[in-house]
């Protein structure tokens, strides 16, 4: 018997080393907001009741995967649903953990209630925060909680993970949550430390950013894998052609779901965006050559998450609805009831909430008009009991009512601005809006109306807004010129609960916002 003992190690010397995988599987994430769970798919007008969406479905879908799985997300974890806002993101971060992220940029509303949740989550996580391009003001270093890349190993190929923020981060949240912060361009960051991850002469490096890749293709489900561009959009592709040496993008913030991802004829980047919600991932394979171990294509596909093909972790589920329980003493409070459905968006132009929502903004201050940001109202609400938590997931933000004065030239820049490739930005009360849509993203004519007459410049008139808008957020610099400005105090959806306490909500009169042909 000690012969044969004695020739095993000479006959494994023998043996060819294990092979490697010769294609690892990449699933990425974007913009979930704290939709942790599986809902109904209402825009599925075959079967609106169907459920979709979910970290147990998701997580279902990762177990069966064949080839080994690398798990990537895009920001905005969790604003948007009172399992996210209540916990300030640790209820994502326990689920991320449980599933085994590999890393994860900050989105913009990470940083909603100032830097300090995002610190906790970072400290909490088993996996990275990457932020190539945050960096302190008056200094040469990062923000010290995150890092700029992360280089992992999956089936025996390293493989790079870049990470950047938007620099619109800087005024898409409360911009005096960052003012401490320096959110330098993604592309000239991107390429500063592509020089630096070139030496460890990773098999793949990949982009993980939130940014999008073209903002005319916000909230859209769409098939882009044929189009071209004649030149780069100021998004994620700038980034990839400033900086060649991306093998994969994988971008958000617009909400863009790619359903066959997109490659670059340019640099053969190919790119991938998730959609909004975790109703989507992104499966994303990197096939390399079983010879040589280099990289030889990459594929990106959008995947459903349909709960009655992937199934549902059980343990994945047992953590959301202990989430759920927990909030759901609160708000789970029935608030009133609304007479019919006020859907969010219809088109893009005014909507049965925002009208709403401004109408009782503008009687509850006594203002001449009221305006608040479109993307600022994130859920419809819908016919029969409205709960606090519909309330809270429909006005996620933590906003106040604030009045100022402002002049008609002041409104005409205000909804210049907020109207972008034929889609309005801004909800409006007292006002009525026309425009003709131009070749680039602003209107190329515009008209604003106050009981069928037209605004003059040098009218005066009380304007009832929020805090974010007041306070320079996003789309929002005609607000600075606002004189005698005042904040209430009040949240903004108070003006929604107290209605609520009196009547049944009705949609209010449309068509205040108008496309001409």
């Amino acid at each position: 018997m000690k012969g044969p003992r004695r020739l095993l190690p000479a006959l494994f010397l023998l043996l060819p080393p294990a092979a490697a995988a010769e294609k690892v599987v990449i699933y990425h994430t974007s913009d979930v907001h704290g939709w942790y769970y599986s809902r109904p798919a209402e825009w599925d007008n075959n079967n609106p009741s169907r459920l979709i969406g979910g970290y147990a479905a998701l997580s279902a879908r990762v177990k069966k995967e064949k080839h080994p799985v690398l798990l990537l997300d895009s920001g905005d974890m969790f604003q948007g649903t009172p399992e996210g806002t209540l916990t300030r993101g640790l209820a994502s971060v326990r689920l991320m953990n449980e599933l085994g992220y590999a890393a994860t940029v900050p989105g913009n509303h990470e940083y909603d209630y100032g830097e300090g949740p995002l610190q906790v989550m970072a400290s909490s996580s088993a996996f990275p925060v990457l932020g190539a391009n945050i960096y302190l003001k008056g200094s040469v270093g990062l923000s010290p909680h995150l890092k700029p890349y992360t280089i992992v190993e999956r089936g025996g190929k390293k493989i790079a993970v870049l990470g950047l923020a938007g620099r619109h981060t800087a005024t898409s949240t409360l911009p005096q949550n960052v003012a401490h912060l320096d959110f330098r361009d993604e592309a000239s960051e991107a390429a500063r430390w592509l020089t630096e991850i070139r030496r460890s002469s990773p098999a793949a490096v990949v982009l993980l950013i939130h940014l999008g890749l073209d903002e005319r293709l916000s909230l859209k489900r769409v098939d882009i894998s044929t189009w071209t561009f004649s030149a780069a959009p100021p998004g994620t592709l700038r980034v990839a052609r400033s900086a060649p040496g991306f093998d994969l993008v994988l971008g958000g913030h617009n909400h863009t779901a790619l359903l066959r991802g997109y490659r670059d004829p340019v640099t053969g980047t190919v790119f991938g965006e998730s959609g909004y919600g975790l109703s989507y991932t992104t499966r994303a394979e990197l096939d390399f050559d079983d010879r040589t171990g280099e990289l030889k294509s990459v594929e990106a596909a959008l995947v459903p998450l349909w709960t009655d093909e992937t199934g549902e972790d059980p343990a994945i589920l047992k953590l959301i609805d202990g989430f759920k329980a927990d909030v759901e003493r609160e708000m789970g409070r029935v608030l009133g009831r609304a007479a019919a459905d006020l859907p969010q968006d219809p088109g893009w132009l005014d909507s049965p909430i925002g009208n709403l929502l401004c109408d009782l903004t503008r009687a509850a201050t006594g203002a001449d008009i009221a305006l608040h940001n479109t993307k600022g109202i994130r859920a419809p609400l819908r016919k029969g009991e409205v709960r606090l938590r519909d309330l809270h997931q429909a006005l996620p933000f933590e906003n106040s009512i604030v009045t100022m004065r402002l002049y008609g030239s002041d409104l005409k820049r205000i909804m210049a601005a907020n109207i972008i490739h034929g889609r309005s930005f801004m909800q409006v009360s007292g006002l009525e809006v026309e425009f003709r849509a131009g070749d680039g993203p602003r209107p190329a004519a515009l008209r604003l109306l106050r009981g069928g007459s037209e605004i003059k410049d040098g009218d005066d008139f009380l304007v009832a807004t929020n805090s974010y808008l007041s306070g320079g957020g996003d789309h929002a610099a005609g607000f600075a010129a606002g004189r005698d400005v005042s904040d209430t105090m009040r949240p903004v959806r108070g003006v929604i609960e107290d209605a609520l306490a009196r009547r049944p909500l009705k949609a209010p009169a449309g068509g205040r916002i108008r496309r001409l042909k």
